[in-house]
């Protein structure tokens, strides 16, 4: 492993930054996501810091159904995102499409149009849930060095 693949892998580990999406959810989900961002849970402790922009995000978090209009922009963004990147499927809808699966506009999950990292699921999700999920993954980062 080169030093500079050394560096990258030592900054996710330390420090993920998160983006999230939402692609048409009720605003379960989001309103758990933000909560799990808030002073009571306190994730930017461990580094963990939400960023606006694509380029600056190690996790692209979705939540919410992916629909056929939806599939492309979400793809654009992950495209821009820096390697080593992953996606984090969060709640029902984003997981399988919830209760919008079988509707005409809606991919069922988003690993129809990403390659997911983590599942999260639950109609909504608790934070302590997400904060594990993230955790889970840092550690499957960190067994692969």
């Amino acid at each position: 492993m080169k030093t500079i693949d050394k560096l990258i892998t030592w900054s996710l580990l330390k420090s993920p930054w998160i983006l999230h999406f939402n692609s048409g959810a009720c605003n379960g989900c989001d309103i758990e996501i933000v909560d799990a961002l808030t002073p009571r849970y306190d994730v930017e402790r461990f580094g963990i810091v939400q960023k606006a922009v694509p380029r600056h995000a190690d996790i692209l978090v979705v939540s919410g159904p992916v629909t056929l209009q939806q599939a492309k922009r979400l793809r654009t963004i992950y495209d821009q995102m820096p390697e080593p990147k992953f996606v984090m499927a969060v709640g029902a809808c984003g997981c399988s499409g919830g209760v919008f699966n079988g509707c005409y506009g809606v991919i069922p999950g988003v690993h129809q149009t990403l390659p997911v990292s983590v599942y999260v699921p639950g109609c909504p999700v608790r934070p302590e849930a997400i904060i594990d999920a993230v955790v889970k993954l840092i550690q499957s980062v960190e067994g692969k060095k």
